[in-house]
């Protein structure tokens, strides 16, 4: 079984239930300000200076361009989601454009970013699609990807269903065939800047 969502399972139902219904929410504001502090923090530990700009990839509602705009004034986020609810309430005010993770080459983008998020994203991409996404993504790159993924050995949290996830193991095969080294903690950063990390920082 493929856990696989079409763009309009992500309506506002979906974003009122996952996102702010106080029972069904998967985040809590206070979480998702450390999620977000933590994940600036290690892409500037491996820059060695501030973050100037960000892609969002899956940014649902753009939840972390008001976070990351706080943190970082002046910062450049992009965001890209195929839920037409979530383009159409909050793209012109959080620069938010409709697209999918497989399709991110048809997007009009800036050449490079300094930080990549892709958040409980590719749960949701059918198998076909992932192997072109994550080259897109590695290609944007010019720093690390954040990548929040659960497997078939997680327990989680929202509508994620272990019985239809995939191994970890199939996922690693598809990071090291895009080019990604793993560093620990959901962050990969493309194999040419391997440089940015010590050796037992490393995957491999």
């Amino acid at each position: 079984m493929k856990l696989v969502r079409g763009a309009a399972h992500y309506d506002r139902a979906y974003f009122d239930k996952w996102y702010r219904h106080p029972a069904h929410r998967v985040k809590s504001a206070q979480y998702l300000a450390r999620q977000v502090a933590f994940v600036v923090g290690v892409a500037e530990y491996l820059l060695e200076r501030r973050i100037t700009s960000v892609l969002d990839v899956g940014a649902g509602e753009g939840n972390w361009r008001p976070i990351l705009r706080r943190m970082r004034h002046g910062l450049r986020y992009y965001g890209v989601d195929p839920s037409e609810y979530a383009v159409r309430r909050y793209g012109r005010r959080r620069n938010i454009q409709r697209g999918s993770f497989a399709n991110l080459r048809d997007v009009k983008l800036p050449k490079a970013f300094d930080l990549i998020i892709c958040c409980g994203v590719l749960n949701y991409v059918a198998d076909r699609e992932v192997d072109a996404g994550l080259q897109a993504l590695r290609d944007l790159a010019r720093g690390p990807i954040y990548i929040e993924i659960f497997t078939r050995e997680d327990e989680a949290e929202g509508d994620f269903q272990r019985k239809a996830a995939k191994p970890s193991a199939w996922y690693r095969r598809a990071m090291l065939k895009a080019g990604l080294i793993a560093c620990g903690l959901h962050f990969y950063i493309p194999k040419e800047f391997k440089h940015l990390t010590a050796a037992l920082e490393r995957a491999r």
